[in-house]
């Protein structure tokens, strides 16, 4: 997957320098205002943010992703040529901060220290992970979600996510937070649903479209059907959601 370095609020001189600059694999995206900002780092699959500290929005732009637990990973880098911005930073949720000279110096390096990607070892052993059988208990917990008891598959999942080490356990985690969403919305919990589908992408973003046969793909895109539809439904109707729209857990046969 190509992953996402997004520069916010404007666009900075260094800007130019640092498109020149950025290895292939890496895809830049600026963001020039602050609609929706949690959720469209979610989407984009960002792997660095980059903070224009020289605006008058950094502080927006550093704190607010470390706010929401769907962004809260993300390692964000600000950049700006005032000494005193660049040391507030740290101070209100920056990673890392420098000048733009500095940036452009220390490019490969800020993207192979902070950039968040699966490095080559942890890919491969996700590879492999992905490849073996699908876990008894996992499982049960893909049979109790396809009968829609969206609670008990949360323990389930839950409880191999934590006798779990290797990278594969961000399968169970994504796909228990679906369940969890089509819980809230059952629930009549509008906001909880939304967290959880948004907090559920940074854990698919990393999964290749098949992993344990678990259909990852047709998962991924029936969970975003959910929440464009729960997006545009008012709050206060949440009970009119057409639940025909939760899927089961599609397997596909090795």
């Amino acid at each position: 997957m190509t992953q996402t370095v997004v520069i916010l609020a404007g666009t900075p001189l260094w800007q130019a320098g640092l498109r020149q600059q950025l290895p292939d694999g890496y895809h830049l995206i600026t963001y020039t205002d602050a609609a929706n900002y949690v959720t469209r780092l979610a989407d984009d699959h960002a792997a660095l943010v980059l903070v224009d500290g020289d605006s008058e929005d950094w502080r927006f732009y550093t704190t607010t992703p470390k706010s929401s637990s769907a962004t809260r990973r993300i390692p964000i880098i600000l950049i700006a040529n005032a000494d005193d911005v660049r040391g507030a930073a740290l101070g209100t949720g920056a990673d890392l901060a420098l000048t733009p000279a500095e940036l452009l110096v220390q490019l490969p390096t800020l993207l192979a220290d902070y950039a968040r990607v699966l490095d080559p070892v942890t890919a491969e052993q996700l590879d492999c992970e992905c490849g073996e059988a699908l876990p008894p208990l996992a499982v049960q917990a893909v049979e109790k979600f396809n009968a829609g008891e969206y609670y008990p598959q949360h323990d389930l999942f839950e409880e191999q996510w934590m006798h779990t080490t290797g990278p594969v356990r961000d399968l169970y985690r994504a796909v228990l937070q679906v369940g969890i969403a089509y819980y809230q919305i059952e629930r009549g919990n509008h906001r909880g649903a939304l967290k959880m589908l948004l907090r559920s992408v940074q854990w698919f973003a990393l999964l290749p479209d098949v992993c344990q046969g678990i259909n990852v793909r047709q998962l991924r895109e029936d969970s975003t059907a959910v929440r464009a539809a729960l997006e545009k439904l008012d709050p206060a109707h949440i009970s009119t959601f057409d639940k025909a729209l939760f899927k089961p857990v599609r397997l596909v046969k090795s």
